[in-house]
């Protein structure tokens, strides 16, 4: 069995499955049945000041027949008495010395608030900090959160604060809110940052009901944006932990959060260069148990590989992303049609002539049978039709023979600024 043992910045863990801070680490009973149900560290809920919140919190969005696709919150940090909780991170670690206890906290920009902070929550003994800059309602209006997150001076400067006085490891958790989430990482790391953690929530109303015409959720009438989460923001977190992971002014790890459901979403942050993964609003639709499946998934598949750790794995498709620039224009896949698996719905046939580049044909052979056929000499492998195919197998897109040379976007630009010289 593969050793799925994780160190991110000096903070170890049994496994790479961490809690993100939110309602599911908001108390040391939750915590506890947590590190007994297999999870290998957790974010304790953010900690901070003044303890307020609204109801109701949370809302969704549903599609087709998946609950939870999106999750949206505006719940802010914990509602527990700042003394409650040290209390039972303390009894918490005592009792999972081997498991890592994160504390996530929040103050207002001021030096001395962060000092006092820190201090106060290492007393009690923890295995490192992370500092909350995503969070995008509530606090971000009182000048914390991803107010602060979002520019990064000031985001380097209280980094620099809190690692002045800070004992133990420190992560920066970013707001997925700002144009290019490279610049605040960059940030980070230049206020000496040990980790970064990414992606916090995006900015979000899930609806409007039609009925009463006030937002959802509401707080007695008027509403607020919230910040989105779940399956559906993955692609988003993947790319921007990708593009942390590729940056080497960034240079430090990275926990990677956003979306991560099973056993699979984990692996792929991080082939992408995350360390290991936080996990929230899949645990929050399914509850704790989720990890022994994501335990035994990670660990058969390293097995099949013949990977012996799972920090093997970390980083190992970052090569492999780049920008567009860099991309060969004479590579070129078509689709083609498996008339044995194809059900005739027809759907490949719709989208390709409504919303691509109209190269599927409807035939009928000499026996009366209609069939689907790609002309392969005007398919650009653009991949919808075997999108949208719902028969696993009918259409597969295969990789042509290059007949040109490989040239890029930035070569052909060189090539073509030597002309004339």
């Amino acid at each position: 069995m593969a050793d799925l043992k994780m160190n991110l910045a000096g903070i170890k863990s049994p496994n790479p499955f961490w809690l993100a801070s939110a309602p599911p680490t908001n108390s040391g009973y939750q915590v506890q049945r947590a590190f007994e149900a297999g999870w290998g560290g957790a974010v304790w809920k953010t900690l901070g000041d003044p303890i307020l919140n609204v109801s109701s919190r949370f809302a969704a969005v549903h599609f087709n027949s998946q609950r939870v696709a999106g999750f949206n919150n505006i719940e802010l940090i914990t509602d527990r008495p700042l003394e409650e909780n040290l209390k039972e991170i303390y009894e918490t670690k005592k009792l999972y010395p081997d498991h890592a206890i994160v504390v996530s906290i929040m103050v207002e920009p001021k030096q001395e608030k962060w000092h006092e902070i820190v201090k106060r929550v290492e007393d009690i003994g923890v295995d490192g900090l992370e500092l909350n800059f995503g969070c995008p309602h509530g606090m971000a209006e009182r000048g914390m959160g991803s107010a602060s997150g979002q520019v990064p001076e000031l985001l380097e400067k209280q980094t620099y604060w809190v690692k002045e006085v800070a004992q133990t490891p420190v992560i920066v958790k970013l707001t997925p809110n700002i144009t290019d989430i490279k610049a605040i990482a960059e940030a980070a790391a230049q206020g000496g940052a040990d980790a970064i953690s990414l992606i916090n929530t995006i900015n979000s109303l899930i609806g409007v009901d039609l009925d009463t015409w006030n937002t959802i959720p509401h707080v007695g009438g008027k509403g607020a944006h919230g910040g989105y989460c779940g399956p559906a923001v993955k692609p988003i977190a993947l790319n921007m932990v990708a593009e942390c992971a590729r940056d080497e002014r960034v240079g430090i790890p990275i926990s990677g959060i956003g979306g991560i459901s099973n056993w699979k979403d984990a692996t792929e942050f991080m082939l992408m260069g995350a360390t290991g993964v936080q996990v929230c609003t899949a645990v929050m639709h399914h509850g704790f148990s989720i990890v022994e499946d994501m335990i035994d998934g990670l660990s058969n598949y390293l097995d099949r590989k013949g990977i012996t750790s799972v920090t093997d794995i970390i980083g190992k498709s970052v090569p492999n992303y780049s920008d567009w620039g860099n991309l060969d224009l004479n590579y070129k896949v078509v689709a083609r049609i498996n008339k044995d698996v194809c059900i005739n719905c027809n759907k490949c046939y719709i989208a390709c002539e409504d919303t691509s580049h109209q190269c599927i044909e409807m035939l009928e052979s000499s026996g009366g049978d209609k069939y689907l056929e790609v002309r392969e000499e005007d398919c650009v492998g653009c991949n919808l039709c075997s999108i949208v195919c719902p028969e696993e197998g009918a259409i597969s897109m295969v990789e042509l023979e290059n007949e040109h040379k490989s040239m890029t976007w930035n070569e052909r630009q060189a090539v073509i600024g030597t002309l004339g010289k």
